[in-house]
């Protein structure tokens, strides 16, 4: 992946940029449609390009897991070829699903072990096997297994929630440096920011995550909780420290899309 920066505004520190992958250009800012279980409800593949003309689509690894399975998935040649979309899709590493399904999981430094919400079959995620999901899926742009906190925990969850996630990132970049793309295209791997609604570990988590030299990075936790302003209040946080020439996304639960682009939503 490449990204090139075109543009700052100094007063807003909006961007503009272009990535390059190898399903084609995203010019960003951008949003995405997210096509969960590998399609966006109700919209055909050609009528988001011709009408919509979105240029990036995100899926879910713990719904393609589920179903319809790796199996199925890599018999297809990958998600590009199994719900014909030729151009670049991003995937949600799952961390948000290890929130939302609280009551069907049980968090360790190891992983996550959860139970299916189809079938109630138990299963593990770990920041290895996550990314080995990811690279079965296909997705151009991968990111991190995390833990995503209520935006409601107080300090001491917070803390304690960031530095599992900055264990599993270290050992999710581990484990996909050593691995190749199982579709002769390159794919990419973000590291995501958490720390909740906390200043002090939003600055420590984008400290972490910039350390690692990534092609771009992903702000989490938001919009699970938390006020409007707390949220954009985060993000600014982490602006001055996540590197300029690199994208990033903005991104939490319960949105129809998801913001692709420059270090702040007023980008």
């Amino acid at each position: 992946m490449k990204f090139t920066l075109q543009k700052t505004d100094s007063e807003t520190k909006a961007r503009r940029g272009q990535i390059e992958t190898d399903h084609g250009i995203i010019e960003t800012p951008i949003f995405m449609p997210v096509g969960t279980a590998g399609s966006v409800k109700g919209v055909f593949p050609r009528d988001l390009k011709e009408e919509i003309k979105a240029e990036i689509i995100l899926g879910n690894t713990y719904h393609l897991y589920l179903r319809p399975g790796l199996d199925i998935l890599h018999r297809a040649g990958g998600l590009h070829k199994f719900n014909s979309w030729d151009r670049p899709i991003l995937t949600d590493s799952g961390g948000f699903q290890v929130f939302s399904l609280a009551a069907n999981r049980k968090l360790t430094l190891n992983g996550c072990e959860f139970r299916s919400h189809i079938d109630g079959s138990k299963h593990l995620f770990t920041p290895e096997n996550v990314v080995d999901i990811q690279r079965t899926i296909g997705a151009d742009i991968m990111m991190a297994f995390d833990e995503c906190p209520p935006g409601t925990a107080d300090f001491a969850y917070a803390a304690k929630s960031l530095d599992i996630t900055q264990q599993w990132l270290e050992r999710g970049i581990k484990q996909f440096d050593s691995t190749e793309s199982q579709y002769g295209y390159s794919q990419t791997f973000f590291p995501i920011v958490q720390g909740c609604v906390y200043p002090e570990l939003r600055r420590q988590a984008a400290e972490h995550a910039a350390k690692f030299d990534r092609e771009g990075y992903a702000i989490g936790g938001l919009s699970v909780g938390e006020p409007e302003e707390v949220m954009y209040e985060m993000i600014e946080v982490v602006e001055p420290i996540l590197p300029k020439d690199r994208p990033s996304i903005p991104y939490g639960g319960g949105n129809s899309s998801q913001y692709f682009g420059g270090n702040c939503t007023r980008c």
